[in-house]
């Protein structure tokens, strides 16, 4: 039993060369996020969509059923503790939301799990398993999650305050505080649709400020993620030479 449950975990991990098993597993799953990912592109349900949603939850919930027994070898200890940590993982739970919208299909009538059809969106976060690529990336941004977590509050807090700014300065520009947190946010990411324009000098010259932190606010991520993604290439690499 012990022999066919590390035998599973290797075959639905990222497979390695000469294991073609796990490779057809890794197909076999990606072709499913993929298709899976179809009737999001479609207004309407139809049989076909259907049949997907019910073949693709399908491997979905086996999928998941399986990652979480083999989740003793995933975390490195033989604990029930391995289990719990692994379902709360992003990964794993991400999994489950990908599940969840098979629901619709046999609760039709609620308004509530009808919205449950959107969370066919993370299931495009299963690829990252199968995409050595991606699990570069996805390693980079757990490295600098704490400094990308900082610049976010500190994203949220400009776009708070400058918005705090323009809804009392050009009150009539705005119907509600909402509508200025959009502005914020909107000319802080340096967009700017132009369906709300400042008229007053003190509105245009917040909006020049916001503007500008901006570009340099925006840029940080941007450095942080490339420097780190170049180190992990880097080391890599060095493993390689030696």
């Amino acid at each position: 039993m012990e022999n066919f449950k590390k035998r599973l975990y290797e075959v639905i991990e990222v497979s390695h060369e000469g294991d073609e098993s796990s490779k057809a597993y890794d197909i076999l799953m990606t072709s499913a996020v993929i298709v899976g990912m179809v009737p999001l592109t479609l207004k309407t349900d139809n049989a076909y969509t259907v049949a997907i949603e019910v073949l693709t939850a399908v491997l979905f919930s086996m999928d998941y059923i399986a990652r979480v027994y083999t989740a003793d070898y995933k975390m490195g200890y033989k604990n029930f503790r391995a289990y719990i940590a692994y379902i709360f993982s992003p990964l794993a739970i991400f999994d489950f939301l990908s599940i969840l919208p098979i629901l619709y299909i046999f609760f039709p009538i609620s308004s509530v799990i009808g919205l449950l059809k959107l969370f066919r969106i993370f299931r495009i976060m299963k690829l990252i398993r199968y995409s050595k690529t991606m699990i570069v990336i996805a390693n980079v941004l757990r490295k600098v999650r704490k400094q990308l977590l900082a610049v976010l509050i500190l994203i949220i807090i400009y776009i708070f305050v400058s918005a705090m700014l323009i809804f009392q300065m050009e009150p009539e520009l705005f119907d509600n505080f909402f509508a200025a947190l959009y502005w914020a946010t909107i000319s802080i990411t340096t967009i700017g649709y132009g369906d709300i324009t400042p008229t007053t000098a003190i509105g245009q010259f917040i909006t020049m400020i916001s503007a500008l932190i901006g570009v340099a606010v925006i840029a940080l991520p941007t450095g942080m993620i490339t420097a780190a993604y170049m180190n992990e290439i880097n080391k890599k690499k060095s493993k390689y030479e030696l």
